[in-house]
């Protein structure tokens, strides 16, 4: 009797299709390291696949300003606090995390890489080259690269190919994402960690991360660009067709709104948070002149109160706001990728949660606006539920393997494994 049921067979030069993506197993460690808050989260992968958040902890940003360290002991002993609490409600200790990448002034850029494979399969070796070799390009002075992401592949005049291996071709041509930063900037950071008896198993761009949190897939495809407005930075992260284009540090947070109108009110910075928290609008409305908000003065009896309209309030945050938006806009012109970019923009982080801000932005942009939350991770705290903790839930995705191609194949090259984790090893034997 014959059999006629299918069976799988090698193809004739012995090549076997490449493993399927499965979401990593064990226990994932990540460190959102803002100017305002210092975020972890422990989370381990289920039999289903779903991520489940098993420990949180967070603590006021300290030692840290635009994403940069600026002061080795503050900025520890907040992280030795943060992963503390987390640890604590995970019953576990951590020795590695991932990371987020605001600091060093990351820049992104889009390189074609050709390769010649000689009408062979293409094999994972052919992979690794083409990325080693955008490595090599994007090298400069003082920068280190963080990612390089494979975007899509041609072999030879067939393009869109998710995974060359296994197709024949005379060139592959490939087309990645690398972003650096600034080696001396993730010099200190990586001493800070290190301090904090940590390990880096890997830095995300902050954009990046937040992108994976917040986004849904029909947004990663369609495009979207997702700005996520932290303390001391704004970061903004542009998608299309499945894949992450674009993205960009901007210099410019909510603690610069806070600051304007510390500054001129000559109220306390804690003061100004909280006006900017309870009445802070960045759209104006008519009852603004008739409200008065108490104000204390700077250096004055805690009973000398000033009274200001609240349109006062509104008209120091408003130009600020705007200058975020404007930047925001410029940025995204300048890449070219407007059209990829498709017409939705997701606010998210803490700065995102502004009244008056996604109006502004959809004036500003000229572009759907919506708030982005952290979504897809089951047990997260209610505390960490909001846009603030998009990037921390986002390097949690990252971390199990969301948003990485071709996993099964290291892409980094030994001799550049990370200036970060050199360093960290460098200081383990002297500090």
């Amino acid at each position: 009797m014959n059999d006629f049921s299918p069976r799988r067979v090698l193809p004739p030069d012995g090549t076997a299709e490449p493993p399927r993506r499965l979401p990593r197993g064990g226990l994932f460690g990540v460190l959102d390291v803002g100017s305002t808050k210092i975020a972890c989260l422990i989370g381990r992968a289920e039999s289903d696949g779903a991520l489940r958040v098993i420990g949180f902890g967070w603590q006021k940003g300290r030692g840290v300003r635009g994403g940069g360290v600026t002061d080795l002991t503050d900025a520890e002993k907040a992280i030795r606090a943060a992963v503390g609490q987390a640890e604590d409600m995970a019953d576990t200790s951590l020795r590695a995390v991932t990371a987020n990448l605001s600091c060093g002034q990351p820049e992104s850029r889009l390189f074609n890489v050709q390769w010649p494979v000689g009408g062979r399969a293409v094999s994972a070796e052919d992979v690794q080259r083409v990325v080693y070799e955008a490595r090599a390009r994007a090298l400069s002075e003082g920068r280190e690269t963080i990612h390089a992401l494979p975007l899509s592949f041609a072999v030879d005049d067939t393009a869109d190919v998710a995974d060359p291996r296994g197709l024949h071709c005379e060139t592959l041509t490939a087309r990645l994402h690398i972003v650096d930063a600034a080696t001396s900037a993730l010099r200190n950071f990586g001493v800070c960690l290190a301090r904090a008896d940590l390990d880096i198993t890997g830095l995300v761009s902050a954009p990046l991360a937040a992108g994976l949190s917040v986004l849904v897939e029909d947004e990663r495809v369609l495009g979207a660009t997702v700005v996520d407005m932290g303390g001391g930075t704004t970061g903004m992260a542009v998608f299309g067709e499945g894949q992450i284009l674009h993205t960009a540090m901007l210099p410019v947070g909510g603690l610069h709104v806070t600051n304007d109108l510390a500054r001129l009110l000559s109220t306390p910075v804690a003061h100004a948070e909280r006006l900017k928290t309870l009445y802070g609008n960045a759209e104006s409305s008519p009852d603004d002149e008739r409200e008065m908000l108490p104000v204390p003065l700077v250096g004055e009896e805690e009973h000398q109160i000033a009274r200001v309209p609240r349109a006062m309030v509104v008209s120091i945050i408003r130009p600020r706001l705007e200058e975020t938006f404007e930047m925001v806009r410029e940025r995204l012109q300048a890449t070219g990728l407007s059209r990829v970019a498709g017409t939705r923009v997701v606010l998210t982080g803490g700065a995102s949660q502004l009244a008056g801000a996604r109006e502004m932005a959809a004036r500003i942009l000229g572009k759907q606006i919506r708030i982005g939350r952290p979504h897809g991770l089951r047990g997260l705290p209610e505390a960490a539920s909001g846009p603030a903790f998009a990037t921390a839930a986002g390097l949690l995705a990252w971390a199990a393997g969301a948003g990485q191609t071709m996993q099964d194949i290291d892409l980094t090259p030994e001799a550049s494994r990370g200036v970060v984790g050199r360093i960290i090893d460098f200081f383990r034997q002297r500090v």
